[in-house]
């Protein structure tokens, strides 16, 4: 099968289409015949072989050398066989879902049962890749972490990426009083996904506004924002929950009004957005497509940042 594979850490130009073995699948695994994946931070992170989140991602991408040599985690395909002991799925079911050690960015890819789900029936492959990642981590941070309440004031920054995108429309699942925070360029975007109010942020502050929140939820990480200049738009109550571990200092982890998290991918998680895809209260934004053979391109295209949405890779192209 084709497969995207990189043997040394470094820029895009590592990334090589070349034939490698089909995988087979294990007593819990799904074999998948992947019609597309996406480009999520954590592909650029292991393909770089930067050294994050106290090392972890070393230790899971490897230290000399990638440990393992296909990214992507995203999936979006339909079941060829599943192992001895799978008993949700079956040969010829269209699932999504997210693999733990990556490898999407082939043909073929075997996926544990627990990570994977029937895919929406009413979007493309391109649009159901690019929820698992990014949309159970807006889910997990906003319904598992801090247990949004209705009628609560949420405020998303980094409304217009990836989990900015279906953490928007996921906090509209429990409650009107949505605030986006995004550029110029985005704001129409934000609206569309059910935003009450959106701040550009190029044009004004918001945390010397003067409105307050009952949850601010940091979808971009990389310590773009922080607790302490995000502390006095908070209610007395109010939670700073954020996807970058890194940016909350060990002094801070006891302070409750401070989350930061991992978000794993279940089945539970993409049964409940597929039930939302379907009711018609949620979606994805898919701002590029490539083909799998240009998975270099669509790094250098992830890279440059300031995105409206996700990076696609269409696999059967």
């Amino acid at each position: 099968m084709k497969a995207v594979v990189y043997e040394k850490f470094g820029s895009a130009d590592v990334l090589e289409l070349k034939e490698v073995e089909k995988p087979t699948p294990k007593d819990y695994e799904l074999l998948v015949k992947v019609h597309a994946t996406s480009v999520n931070a954590l592909d650029i992170i292991f393909r770089s072989g930067a050294v994050l989140l106290f090392g972890l991602t070393k230790l899971m991408a490897g230290f000399k050398k990638p440990k393992v040599k296909i990214l992507g985690f995203d999936v979006s395909g339909e079941v060829e066989s599943v192992g001895k002991k799978v008993t949700k799925f079956k040969e010829g079911d269209l699932i999504y879902g997210a693999l733990k050690k990556a490898g999407a960015n082939a043909e073929y890819v075997c996926i544990p049962e627990k990570n994977a789900a029937i895919k929406p029936a009413n979007m493309s492959h391109e649009e159901a890749a690019a929820v698992p990642d990014t949309g159970c981590t807006a889910l997990h941070g906003l319904r598992d972490k801090v247990t949004i309440q209705e009628g609560e004031r949420v405020l998303i920054y980094g409304a217009s990426g990836g989990v900015g995108t279906y953490a928007i429309q996921i906090a509209r699942l429990f409650t009107p009083e949505v605030t986006a925070v995004c550029s110029t360029d985005k704001v129409s975007n934000a609206q569309s996904l059910g935003a009450k109010e959106v701040i550009d942020y190029t044009k004004e502050d918001f945390t010397k506004n003067g409105q307050t929140y009952d949850i601010i939820f940091d979808a971009v990480g990389r310590k773009k924002i922080s607790y302490s200049k995000c502390k006095n738009s908070l209610n007395e109550n109010g939670i700073f929950v954020t996807v970058d571990l890194e940016s909350v200092a060990f002094k801070q982890i006891r302070n409750k009004r401070i989350k930061s998290y991992m978000a794993p991918v279940t089945t539970e998680k993409l049964d409940f957005l597929r039930e939302q895809i379907e009711a018609g209260k949620i979606k994805s934004i898919v701002e590029k497509v490539f083909p799998l053979r240009q998975l270099a391109d669509a790094h250098r295209y992830y890279e440059k940042g300031h995105l409206k949405g996700k990076v696609v890779i269409n696999v059967q192209d």
